[in-house]
């Protein structure tokens, strides 16, 4: 009995094409870094011919923006609106964020896009200036309003926040470093809930004003 050959994946599926496009090109770069995946790689993960994927994206950089895109600046952008219409505890709101990171980062292979930009900012600098206007400025602006808002009210004590937020950053981006680097040889593995509540405690000790924390504790 003959049997019908299944449908290519691009003709069956051409809804889908952009984020299987997306979802191999991010495999790829994060497996192999920037510098040494090509076109053909990604398109033979994603089942299409290289042409087709020219169609979405004329060149390796354009696509490497478009993973960041689809990847991170969604939820910045909804990071953003929440902040926006939050009426409540500026130290909540900050966890919250902290928390979200790594839920949607840290734990998928998005993660391994902060290692990738850092690795070939030397030799590909027009790629680290993209990330540093889309993703840097955006995530410096959502956690420095936040610090001013606290100030403001009271909740934190008085502090730097154009570096403040660097210092608040700086876990994250390590967690994420030394998962995609160091991991590999460390016999436990990192920990990302044990790795965030240290620093939601660090944070919350050396952030927060007396004032705020004596207010919480009275009965």
């Amino acid at each position: 009995m003959a049997t019908t050959p299944p449908t290519p994946r691009w003709r069956r599926r051409s809804d889908a094409r952009p984020q299987e496009l997306l979802d191999a090109a991010l495999e790829t770069f994060v497996e192999r870094g920037y510098a040494t995946t090509n076109m053909d790689e990604i398109a033979r993960r994603a089942g299409v011919s290289k042409g087709t994927l020219y169609l979405y994206y004329p060149g390796k950089a354009e696509l490497l923006k478009a993973v960041v895109r689809q990847s991170l600046l969604g939820n910045l952008a909804e990071a953003q609106t929440l902040a926006d219409e939050h009426g409540g505890s500026c130290k909540e709101l900050l966890e919250f964020f902290l928390r979200e990171f790594t839920r949607r980062i840290s734990r998928t292979n998005v993660s391994g896009i902060p290692k990738l930009i850092l690795a070939e900012s030397g030799n590909f600098p027009e790629i680290a200036q993209f990330y540093f206007e889309e993703v840097i400025q955006r995530a410096r602006k959502l956690i420095t309003d936040i610090l001013r808002r606290g100030i403001a009210c009271g909740e934190f004590r008085p502090v730097d926040p154009d570096y403040a937020w660097r210092m608040i950053v700086a876990p994250l981006v390590l967690g994420v470093l030394w998962k995609h680097t160091f991991q590999p040889f460390e016999p436990d593995g990192l920990d990302f809930d044990r790795h965030l509540e240290c620093q939601l405690d660090m944070l919350a000790h050396g952030l927060v004003a007396r004032e705020a924390t004596a207010r919480r504790s009275a009965p």
